[in-house]
């Protein structure tokens, strides 16, 4: 397994993606709080660059204890990458998409070692 540096540690900003290409292989590397995710660029629907989108958090409907709808909310400790061609999401936790669990996007390991980010290839 090789290693490809891709920046210093906090050399990105949280929130920020860096596309590094390996051969003939876009990754995207995120940094969302103090967490690196890396991700091949490449949505299985029809072949968009999934980690271009924005990311948001899971949208989440509020109900009272009656059934009834009060109003939408967000939730911040599930990130989603949104593609920009066609909207398909996908956790950005483990790159699976939230709707079809058989669905996801090549995942790659983040390696933070002496200062460094690597993406293992």
């Amino acid at each position: 397994m090789a290693y490809v540096k891709v920046c210093e540690q906090g050399e990105l900003a949280p929130g920020a993606t860096r596309i590094v290409q390996v051969n003939e292989v876009e990754i995207a590397v995120i940094r969302h709080d103090d967490a690196y995710y890396a991700y091949r660029n490449l949505c299985p629907h029809q072949g968009g660059p999934a980690c271009e989108g924005v990311r948001m958090p899971l949208v989440l409907d509020l109900i009272d204890s009656e059934g009834s709808f009060l109003r939408q909310g967000y939730d911040e400790s599930d990130m989603h990458i949104v593609c920009p061609w066609h909207g398909y999401e996908f956790h950005l936790t483990d790159g699976v998409h939230v709707a079809d669990k058989r669905v996801k996007l090549q995942k790659f390991n983040v390696i933070e070692r002496d200062g460094d980010v690597y993406v293992a290839v």
